[in-house]
């Protein structure tokens, strides 16, 4: 009950600070990290089967970064509103699948120490929780659900990787990797 106002504070938050809403879901037009600000560059939404709505997403950048970019060693933030509840552990399996078809075998072998401890970090999602996605340059990617933060994993490498999840060239979904990275 306390988790469903926190969420919908930080919506209510959110349309007013100046928001794009997308399938009902609304995303702040910026987000500031320290010093770094990120600009909202676009929304899609992920459906399973062509039909199921699973999640909204909206992609944050810094000025100037262009989707040819978007994978190298610049600040970005990926937030995910889900529609409906997952387990924590089918959320890594379809992180892990995805990883395999955008990363060289020999580039997960590497990271798997890492990978390996974002997926533990994964916790089953109901509808309205929000999954976010921060990396910085010389800190790393953070995980947080619903603003907790759960893990940070560092280096440049491993936020190439895990966003390719979205972002890469055989992405979760392609519709959803267009609506990322069309500006708004």
């Amino acid at each position: 009950m306390l988790m469903g106002w926190v969420v919908a504070a930080l919506m209510t938050w959110a349309s007013a600070a100046g928001a794009a809403e997308f399938e009902g879901i609304a995303f702040a037009d910026t987000y500031q990290s320290g010093s770094t600000t990120m600009r909202l560059h676009g929304v899609g939404l992920a459906r399973f089967l062509r039909t199921i709505k699973v999640y909204v997403a909206a992609l944050y950048v810094i000025a100037g970064t262009t989707g040819d970019h978007i994978l190298d060693d610049v600040p970005k933030r990926l937030e995910l509103s889900y529609f409906r509840s997952l387990d924590g552990t089918d959320i890594a399996r379809a992180a892990e699948k995805n990883l395999a078809d955008n990363v060289a075998v020999a580039t997960i072998a590497a990271l798997r120490p890492r990978i390996d401890r974002m997926h533990r970090a994964y916790e089953n999602v109901r509808p309205n929780d929000r999954y976010a996605l921060t990396y910085l340059p010389g800190v790393g990617t953070e995980l947080a659900l619903n603003g907790q933060s759960k893990v940070v994993i560092e280096g440049a490498d491993f936020a190439a990787a895990y966003f390719s999840i979205w972002l890469g060239p055989d992405p979760i979904n392609q519709i959803l990797k267009e609506g990322l990275l069309t500006k708004r």
